[in-house]
């Protein structure tokens, strides 16, 4: 795209924000970062060693209505009445991710999902790394992508990509596109539509030729819905847990399959790294992708049976007394605090709570009855899951920091039972972000 002396605003100073600053300032744009809130000092110095114009803590609107293109933080919602104006003012708005699009010309392997991205996005990329390619990081993990575009020549990236930067994606295109699921998230911002963060998922697809390539789970009825509303050149590769797939990947209770290009890879479930059937499925969605950038099959197995998870997800903490703290802050929704409760198989008492994201908490109540001793809720307002809840589980206490929630934590559980921090919430009540959340109850348990 040509900059052309044209003005770039770019709302959110993070570390996405001052990517695309620092790729739009080397590609000629006048570039104005404005941020709401503070912006981290190492942020700062980046910008200023840079020599790019921005401001902290307020929003200069008439400089901003000035722009000819804005990109926003996934964070800020369409409701604030900074994009309110914007939207009548008729400027573009796009996201870091689109813009670094713009000036990439690499391959691009993109992950989306409710759950599962950032697991498959980070064993992709092990895959690839420990094949000797030339491979970056980013979206929602890693670096910036649009800095990356800036700094590096790397010939692919690996994506994970939120529901939020698709909304703003429109030209860019993935050559192979990842679904991990479909399950209710983030509805809040969606009008509490379901149809409507569907659509936002399947943004994945746009653009897409027939020779690209679409990995997608087979055994989510949200996606098999949205496909028939579809018609998808890109070639179809399905994983499942359920069905044998001819041209994808399945596992049964001992064995998975990668069938891709005619040939079979077969390995024991049981030397997978991550344990758990929603492990399996993030193994097979990444294994598809490795054969098809034609990764070699040694390397597909020691990278599937010698990969370490993310910080935050499912995350052993310490024993304590016999007790096992796990950390799943990561858990931001219904779907994966599911996944979670299911893989424990020792009596848990279970801390829970934050914003909620319009949560249904009644698919859990059966987990709940099978595993959970006691809640503690994390969070300044818990009522929801006190209904839901309190008829089922005998104790139920509320917590309004990490400290006192883990030292409630110790009381009620014993020897061989285990604490899971899984909120199932949004965590900017009581704490900066999901790590910030992390980080509290890793350092409660370790004070114990």
């Amino acid at each position: 795209m040509e900059a052309q002396n044209r003005l770039l605003v770019i709302l959110g100073a993070g570390e996405s924000g001052v990517g695309a600053a620092i790729l739009a300032k080397a590609k000629g744009w006048r570039v104005f970062v404005s941020d709401g809130s503070k912006i981290k000092p190492s942020f700062q110095h980046e910008l200023l060693a840079q020599h790019i114009e921005f401001e902290a803590e307020s929003h200069s609107m008439a400089k901003i209505l000035s722009a000819d293109l804005i990109i926003k933080s996934p964070g800020i919602p369409e409701k604030s009445d900074l994009m309110r104006a914007i939207r009548e003012k008729g400027i573009s708005v796009i996201s870091e991710i689109e813009f670094g699009g713009y000036y990439s010309q690499a391959k691009h392997i993109c992950i989306t999902g409710s759950n599962g991205k950032t697991t498959t996005a980070l064993w992709c990329y092990h895959m690839l790394k420990k094949a000797g390619l030339n491979v970056g990081l980013a979206g929602n993990v890693g670096q910036s992508f649009a800095k990356q575009i800036a700094t590096e020549a790397f010939e692919i990236y690996v994506l994970e990509l939120s529901s939020f930067q698709l909304d703003d994606m429109f030209t860019f295109k993935a050559d192979i596109a990842i679904l991990t699921n479909i399950t209710p998230d983030h509805l809040d911002r969606y009008n509490y539509q379901m149809e409507n963060y569907v659509r936002s998922k399947f943004r994945i697809l746009q653009n897409q030729r027939a020779t690209d390539f679409f990995i997608f789970n087979a055994d989510d009825q949200l996606i098999a819905a949205q496909m028939k509303r579809h018609q998808i050149t890109a070639q179809l590769h399905p994983f499942s847990l359920k069905t044998e797939q001819a041209m994808g990947a399945y596992a049964d209770e001992k064995q998975l399959y990668i069938n891709i290009n005619k040939q079979q890879f077969t390995m024991s479930i049981h030397e997978l790294a991550l344990k758990g059937k929603h492990n399996t499925q993030n193994a097979l969605a990444a294994g598809i992708a490795a054969r098809l950038v034609e990764i070699r099959t040694d390397v597909l197995r020691e990278s599937l049976q010698d990969f370490i998870n993310v910080e935050h997800r499912m995350e052993f903490v310490a024993k304590v007394n016999g007790i096992e703290f796990i950390n799943d802050s990561k858990a931001t929704n219904i779907n994966a605090a599911w996944f979670a409760l299911e893989s424990m198989d020792k009596p848990t008492v279970w801390i829970v709570g934050g914003i909620d994201k319009g949560n249904d908490y009644s698919e859990l109540k059966e987990l709940v009855t099978q595993k959970v001793k006691a809640i503690i809720c994390l969070g300044l307002d818990n009522q929801k899951i006190i209904a839901a809840f309190g008829d089922q589980v005998e104790v139920v206490v509320e917590a309004k920091s990490a400290h006192e929630a883990v030292a409630f934590a110790y009381q009620l559980a014993t020897k061989d039972e285990t604490v899971l921090l899984s909120p199932a919430c949004a965590s900017f009540d009581l704490f900066s972000s999901y790590e910030d959340r992390g980080q509290q109850f890793k350092q409660a348990v370790r004070m114990l």
